[in-house]
């Protein structure tokens, strides 16, 4: 059993600004704004969402393959792969083009000023489906407009089921386009702000939406999150955190959970709960792919939290 994991790669350049943004940027003055920040830390990351789930399912011991496109910059990243047995038989390389590529500083209040250069992400729809014979379940997670919507299509007209993740990408689509999403999907996975631009773009209620899917799925955060079914409703109880060092990243580890319960035959409830601690165990280092454990530690964990062993 294999996932097929449709999304970005990006190199994330994390950058700390120790003052204030607020001290710098004086509002009656925004109509010129011209600031600049000097910023003595930066952290060069590997990041996008492909990669990040697929991180995620290796430590978990799932089977992912990563496709996606990126750019003549890429040879630092594919070492990584490497090094950590991550599948590069679907990353395409686009010529002319840099890997995308985030740009995020963050002053000493959380807040964050990202820029975001999509570069080789743009062409993520020269990628096909049908080039990964033989997986069994699938993601779209945010990639470039044209490949999620190409590789949901596809997905679906293969008869592979799929989570439609759009994530950061949601801005990208309206109304008709989120409702052909949901109805190719076989899950939807979003967090609670991102469902409730679905809710208004497409007028969809939960019922509606698990009328045409098996699940859906919402994430609240610190909250846990919730799994719509026909039958009801799950509640995930959130898996204990120890030291909050940094989000990013902790959705791509949540899915990443979600696609081993779902490759693995498991109860949509411990599929939850996996997704959760997975989530966690993220938050807990800097960087995503920087966490690591064995599946030991992660049983152990995972029963300290719900209760019984996986």
């Amino acid at each position: 059993m294999s996932a097929l994991i449709c999304g970005s790669f990006a190199y994330d350049n994390i950058m700390v600004f120790p003052d204030y943004f607020k001290n710098h940027i004086l509002p009656e003055k925004v109509h010129i704004l011209n600031v600049s920040f000097m910023v003595p830390e930066l952290r060069r990351e590997f990041g996008g969402c492909a990669g990040n789930i697929a991180y995620n399912l290796m430590l978990l011991g799932g089977e992912g393959h990563p496709m996606g496109t990126v750019g003549q910059d890429f040879t630092p990243y594919a070492r990584w792969m490497d090094a950590q047995n991550i599948s590069r038989k679907f990353v395409t390389h686009v010529t002319g083009q840099f890997t995308a590529q985030a740009y995020i500083t963050t002053d000493l209040d959380d807040n964050q000023i990202t820029a975001f250069h999509p570069g080789a992400m743009t062409c993520s729809h020269h990628n096909k489906v049908s080039d990964a014979a033989g997986v069994t379940l699938g993601i779209v997670s945010p990639d470039g407009r044209d490949g999620m919507i190409q590789h949901a299509q596809q997905f679906a007209e293969a008869g592979i089921p799929f989570i439609f993740d759009p994530g950061q990408g949601m801005p990208m689509f309206d109304g008709s386009d989120l409702l052909q999403f949901v109805k190719q999907a076989t899950w939807v996975c979003l967090n609670d702000y991102e469902w409730q631009l679905l809710q208004e773009r497409t007028g969809l209620t939960i019922d509606e939406v698990t009328a045409k899917v098996k699940a859906l799925i919402i994430t609240h955060g610190a909250k846990g999150s919730l799994i719509h079914t026909r039958e009801g409703k799950l509640e995930i109880a959130p898996a204990t955190v120890g030291d909050v060092l940094d989000p990013t990243g902790c959705g791509d580890a949540y899915r990443a959970g979600l696609l081993y319960g779902l490759l693995n035959g498991l109860e949509l409830a411990t599929t939850g709960r996996i997704a959760s601690l997975m989530g966690a165990i993220k938050i807990e280092a800097h960087g995503t792919q920087n966490h690591r454990f064995s599946r030991e530690e992660f049983a152990d964990r995972f029963a300290e939290n719900y209760g019984y062993r996986i």
